[in-house]
């Protein structure tokens, strides 16, 4: 009995499955949903999502200052002399408006 050296059908189509297989599984780890590329997207996001709470826990913080200001608690009458002047359009009798 001679042996052949050509590889049988099976062994192909063993190795060509656990080829796709193994690229399905490498291009879902690198540009899936869950991917390598997708949590870059997400960090990326997270940082830009940390400096919008910054922002706006900056701009909390002064309108809690400015309500502080303005309380029967604690009154600031260079703020109420200012906001009265910007929504009211008061003016003193000692000053003089520039157009």
């Amino acid at each position: 009995m001679t042996r052949s050296n050509k590889p049988s059908l099976g062994a192909f189509a063993f190795f060509s499955i656990a080829f796709a297989l193994s690229a399905y599984f490498t291009f879902a780890a690198v540009q899936g949903d869950f991917g390598l590329f997708r949590r870059v997207e997400i960090q990326a996001e997270a940082e830009e999502l940390r400096q919008d709470l910054d922002f706006l826990q900056a701009d909390i913080d002064r309108m809690e200052n400015r309500t502080r200001r303005l309380s029967d608690d604690y009154l600031d009458l260079d703020l109420l002399d200012q906001q009265a002047r910007s929504v009211l359009g008061m003016l003193r009798a000692d000053e003089i408006v520039i157009r």
